[in-house]
């Protein structure tokens, strides 16, 4: 049996039943629905919850988005909050972006650690040359934003706008950070791929996987957004488009540019960054007086030094590998495909890999807030509690970077807790969608 078909629909009443859905005399009423189930499963949550009819909605989401947006300009534009200075990464896209107009991806560049395509969104702001660099990646940042959003909402099931809400609230819990990251390019390109994998036509999941494709070489992590995809036509489709551009975008641009995998020799040297959950267990070790490591800056970033840490990195990785070979058995043991199974298990897969890395970067919540609001366009979905885990890591990670990002630095008992809570939420999420994934598609249905 393929998956690629959409489940059968419901049985037509049986003639002469009068109206829809009325029943026959004598027959049993049907039972109340159980008030004593869990609220992320209820009719209430999937259908009661941000009901949206006609315009209205759709106004009031567009009108949340143009303050929270503003809101978030107006943070960036004063960039003073916590230990400020969040917009300098902007200032290194730029120093970047004058290697890429030498013809050559930055040579011996530590802080380069991205997939060549990444350089495709680091040069993007020279196609607005009437605006200064900084300005033109906002007003990019904000257009990938736009269409992120405007794609959620049109695809939520039965006129819900539960997703595009998850979008459009969750992005600002990171306050001004994610207008000076490219992360939201990368998320955008993820979020259309698996709206695309939705559609039963030929072309839409070669499209998505195109998008997926081109993802993975901007930041790797957008080629699970095709973990999931149906067995059979679906998968054949969506992969081989994936490789397909992922291979003709490696092979161009490193006919343009010089050493387009250099940044590989950078991220093979990274070690434990200080918010990693490694990192985080190292936190509390020297809070507590059993590691005398210190917090020094490398590669771009805080990361922790000293003894364990480079057994710690090799655990890390290990825990990666162990999570690429779940994902594979989950695979192979799925029997039930619902159209939400592809963006479900493309968040559980992002989510392992995030709790597993060396580094959890806060933008890394652009990411896990694009793909739980993908699950949420779908009434099918199983990852309602992750989403909501998801907000308060998120704001939590805000807190943490860049609010009280000294104190964290530093391993005091603020910086410490706010960093335990943070990755213990994402640890929670990461296990609570390993585990619905599986029991919603792998497990056996009981008679």
């Amino acid at each position: 049996m393929t998956n690629d078909q959409p489940q059968s629909p419901p049985s037509p009443p049986h003639p002469g039943s009068g109206q829809p859905g009325s029943q026959h005399p004598g027959s049993e009423r049907p039972e109340p629905p159980s008030l004593t189930g869990s609220p992320f499963d209820s009719d209430t949550f999937t259908s009661a919850t941000f009901v949206t009819v006609g315009r209205g909605p759709h106004l009031a989401l567009a009108a949340v988005w143009l303050l929270t947006r503003a809101g978030m300009l107006l943070l960036l534009a004063r960039d003073d909050l916590g230990i400020g200075g969040v917009g300098r990464e902007v200032a290194l896209y730029q120093y970047w972006y004058g290697k890429f107009a030498d013809g050559t991806f930055p040579p011996g560049d530590v802080t380069w650690q991205y997939p060549p395509g990444a350089g495709l969104v680091i040069m993007s702001p020279g196609v607005l040359p009437w605006l200064t660099y900084f300005q033109a990646f906002v007003a990019l940042t904000l257009l990938a934003d736009a269409v992120v959003t405007l794609a959620l909402a049109r695809a939520d099931s039965e006129r819900l706008t539960h997703g595009a809400w998850i979008w459009v609230c969750g992005l600002p819990l990171l306050l001004h950070l994610p207008l000076a990251r490219y992360d939201v390019q990368t998320t955008a390109l993820a979020v259309l791929a698996l709206l695309a994998l939705g559609s039963r036509r030929t072309a839409a999941h070669q499209l998505g996987g195109a998008l997926a494709g081109i993802g993975a070489m901007v930041k790797v992590w957008p080629a699970l957004a095709l973990i999931g995809t149906p067995r059979g036509r679906t998968t054949r489709e969506a992969w081989t488009a994936a490789v397909v551009t992922a291979l003709a975008l490696l092979a161009t641009l490193a006919l343009f540019f010089s050493d387009s995998l250099g940044f590989l020799r950078q991220q093979g040297g990274r070690g434990i960054q200080i918010e990693s959950l490694g990192g985080t267990a190292l936190a509390v070790a020297r809070a507590t007086g059993a590691w005398p490591g210190e917090a020094a800056f490398r590669y771009g970033a805080f990361e922790y030094v000293g003894p364990y840490v480079s057994t710690l990195g090799h655990l890390a990785l290990l825990l990666t590998v162990l999570a690429f070979c779940w994902l594979l058995l989950w695979r192979l043991t799925a029997r039930r495909w619902t159209p939400a199974t592809p963006l479900d298990a493309a968040l559980a897969a992002v989510l392992l890999f995030t709790v597993t890395s060396r580094v959890i970067s806060p933008q890394y919540m652009i990411w896990l807030l694009g793909l739980a609001a993908v699950c949420l366009t779908s009434r099918h979905t199983v990852m309602r509690p992750v989403a909501l885990l998801l907000l308060p890591a998120a704001a939590l990670s805000a807190l943490a970077y860049p609010v009280l990002y000294d104190e964290v630095v530093a391993g005091t008992p603020v910086g410490v807790t706010v960093m335990v809570l943070r990755n213990g939420l994402l640890l929670a999420a990461a296990l609570l969608a390993a585990r619905r994934l599986w029991t919603s598609t792998a497990t056996p249905v009981k008679e």
